[in-house]
């Protein structure tokens, strides 16, 4: 098979930050990429404080708000589809990409699978033996009365043991995608039903079982812990050996800084969109 050869892409390694600031930088790159102004991306990244993300179409209702402020823990909207996810002690990853960059071109699911084989090659050289899922997991009318992300494993997202590991979502905006997910690092990934609305504390108890026998963190996984560094540098690996492509180091430019902080300002940070549905 003929190898794809293609210029570099940009690699960001970012410090923990707001949630709103991390959905402004992540869509501020989207806007970069549409433009032609940035070659395709990987950026990873982490969250200070916990951060409950809500899908772009699910109800606010479904995040108890009283409940975060009393833990100090932020809320936001994504701009990807898909269920909450509470996002602590993890890495998360964006893949910013135009449509027809060859590495990951093709329809919605077609890159997504080819994305999951960079997914598998990261956990591969962390020492896991995962596997991606080819079908949806669940019916879209079960997914949709479900609030939380990482009880239902979509199609092509990674398996440990049968145990969802990697949550992942993807929109397309013009001529370019956006793809972020996350992979737990450690800590009790039941702690997100702390956050959601329920109508009593039997459900919510119910809601933690079911969430912890179909969902796992990496620490879980290798009987260690890892830390964001380490797992940084298996994405950055993985990524290459399983895309073939290399990657320049870099940061957010100017212009990049400034469309960002007009997002998080005007949008991520605001109530008209974070409360929207």
């Amino acid at each position: 098979m003929m190898k794809i050869t293609s210029p570099p892409w940009r690699l960001l390694r970012h410090p923990a930050a707001h949630g709103d600031w991390n959905m402004a930088v992540d869509e501020a790159l989207l806007e970069r990429v549409i433009a032609g102004a940035s070659p395709p991306v990987l950026r990873l990244y982490a969250w200070l404080p916990a951060c409950l993300s809500l899908g772009q179409a699910q109800p606010a209702a479904d995040a108890d708000r009283k409940r975060l402020s009393e833990y100090g823990w932020d809320l936001v909207r994504r701009p990807t589809g898909g269920r909450a996810i509470l996002h602590v002690d993890e890495l998360t990853y964006a893949v910013i990409a135009p449509l027809n960059e060859p590495h990951v071109q093709g329809t919605l699911l077609e890159s997504y699978l080819k994305l999951s084989k960079a997914l598998k090659a990261a956990l591969t050289l962390l020492g896991l033996d995962v596997t991606a899922r080819e079908d949806a997991g669940a019916s879209q009318a079960a997914r949709s009365h479900n609030p939380v992300c990482f009880e239902e494993p979509s199609s092509y997202e990674i398996l440990y043991k049968d145990k969802k590991i990697i949550g992942s979502a993807q929109a397309r905006r013009g001529n370019a995608f956006l793809q972020h997910g996350a992979l737990p690092l450690t800590g009790d990934l039941a702690r997100i039903t702390q956050t959601l609305a329920f109508p009593d504390e039997t459900a919510r108890q119910a809601a933690a079982e079911k969430l912890l026998a179909r969902a796992t963190t990496l620490e879980t996984a290798l009987g260690r812990a890892v830390p964001w560094e380490e797992a940084a540098l298996a994405f950055r690996e993985g990524f290459g050996r399983a895309l073939g492509i290399d990657f320049n180091e870099s940061e957010l430019n100017e212009e990049e800084q400034a469309l960002a902080e007009r997002l998080r300002r005007e949008k991520y940070g605001a109530d008209a969109w974070t409360l929207r549905v």
